[in-house]
């Protein structure tokens, strides 16, 4: 199996650097617009969203969820799709209400530097995070953590995705993506397929595999729907997709993004959800699949998750680029600059993966509570287009900062501070209760900014 994963990576890198063509100026390396000016269309946009939110930490934790939490664990994840939906609504708004170029413009507007440097902040994690997390797919894919075909997967793929990022950027990575997600999808097409005939794939298998209690998983809903509002705020990658083109093409391909996204994560989560319901006792969900599935099936599902690692990667490092040089304005928006910027971030990704974790949606969960400041700025200030005190901004980033460390500290075990105070012992309840509390604090101050901030009313003359 590792000989024709290797074949088929090797495969797929070069018909990457095939089609990725050499930026020859900003427009195209920071903005992904062809020679002449013109920008993509539906479907370049459209897959290239879906394969980017669709990458390997993602398809392996809602199989994971699936496997622990049944069907409602495939649910939960895929409605942090629904972000596709709310995330049109964000980049609509910024565009045509508030003639915003990039979030940052809006964010510097609004709340000064400490806007922007509070969004770029979160950001950068999350792009450094995506870089861990997908090269530690395709780690674990080829071999144990921390074994010679390990290392050896995690620098080939670092370095020969960076390379070809580099050649053209933005316009690179749209380009690939779109073989890349045509590929995928014909995975899609085979591993299900496969899935169809095996026993456990029915109906009342899959429905019964979640029963209606909190902890089953629905706690995880819960907290998707919460999280959902700001999530792809904070996500550069979605947002930067958003600012290229034309109103009617960004506002088809986030939506046609929606449903083809949602669709394969559910179709992934059954992987977990059959293995779930078909394991034995101690039986991990890797072993049960290839119990059930074969080893060309499984074949098929490790080449899918290699490929969308390394689709996801090219997007990664195109949208650091633009992040440090053409966002945070670090240097000349030059290729050039935007290819050095490349190249730290996947150091960073590098190093982050050295000490990181290996509790996938974890990483989920702590940028998700972290971007619950975005939720207030989306409702009042986007949305609503209210005048918003600065203390009603840092107020919510310092709650939803507080509470994203206080669930990392919680999930890890270095902290022990929610069951004492009110009881609640389990993990996801608790990453619900601090998501909720987040939300409220947030909300409500930037609620009671806002009243503070209301026009005066004017008397009535005195007529007596």
């Amino acid at each position: 199996m590792t000989e024709i994963l290797v074949t088929a990576l090797a495969a797929l890198i070069l018909l990457s650097f095939f089609v990725a063509p050499l930026a020859r100026d900003s427009q195209s390396f920071y903005r992904g617009w062809a020679e002449g000016g013109r920008p993509p269309g539906v479907l370049t946009l459209t897959f290239s969203q879906v394969t980017t939110w669709i990458f390997a930490r993602s398809l392996l934790t809602a199989a994971i969820l699936g496997f622990y939490f049944g069907i409602a664990g495939g649910i939960a994840y895929a409605a942090y799709y629904l972000s596709f939906l709310t995330g049109w609504a964000i980049v609509d708004q910024l565009r045509f209400r508030h003639g915003a170029r990039s979030i940052q413009d809006f964010m510097r507007e609004r709340f000064g530097t400490l806007g922007t440097s509070s969004y770029n902040f979160l950001i950068a994690l999350r792009l450094i995070s995506e870089v861990f997390a997908n090269l530690l797919v395709v780690g674990i894919i080829f071999g144990t953590a921390g074994s010679t075909i390990y290392l050896l997967a995690v620098c080939v793929t670092t370095l020969v995705t960076l390379a070809y990022s580099m050649i053209g950027g933005l316009r690179a990575s749209l380009r690939t993506d779109v073989l890349q997600m045509s590929l995928f999808l014909a995975l899609m097409v085979l591993i299900m397929f496969a899935l169809i005939d095996l026993p456990a794939t029915s109906v009342a298998a899959i429905g019964a595999s979640s029963p209606l209690v909190l902890e089953n998983g629905w706690n995880l809903l819960l907290v998707a729907l919460l999280q959902v509002w700001s999530y792809p705020m904070h996500d550069p990658v979605m947002m930067d997709r958003g600012f290229i083109a034309d109103r009617r093409t960004t506002r088809a391909s986030f939506l046609h993004a929606a449903w083809i996204s949602v669709i394969c994560i559910l179709g992934f989560s059954l992987l977990g959800v059959i293995a779930g319901v078909e394991a034995q006792q101690g039986e991990e969900m890797m072993a049960v699949l290839a119990r059930l599935l074969g080893d060309t099936t499984m074949t098929l599902v490790n080449l899918a998750l290699v490929l969308s690692a390394v689709s996801t990667l090219d997007s990664t490092f195109s949208s650091a680029a633009k992040l440090a040089v053409a966002d945070m304005r670090i240097g000349q928006p030059t290729v050039a600059n935007g290819r050095i910027a490349m190249a730290l971030f996947a150091l960073g990704g590098l190093v982050f993966l050295a000490l990181g974790t290996d509790d996938l949606y974890a990483a989920v969960a702590v940028s998700g509570t972290a971007s619950l400041f975005l939720a207030p700025v989306i409702f009042f200030s986007i949305w609503g287009n209210m005048a918003i005190p600065r203390w009603s901004y840092l107020t919510a980033f310092i709650a939803a900062i507080a509470g994203a460390a206080l669930y990392y500290a919680e999930s890890g075990g270095h902290a022990d501070i929610i069951a004492p105070l009110t009881g609640i012992t389990i993990k996801y309840n608790k990453l619900l209760l601090i998501s909720a509390t987040v939300m409220i604090i947030g909300n409500g101050a930037f609620a009671l900014g806002a009243w503070l901030r209301r026009p005066a009313t004017a008397k009535p003359a005195d007529t007596a």
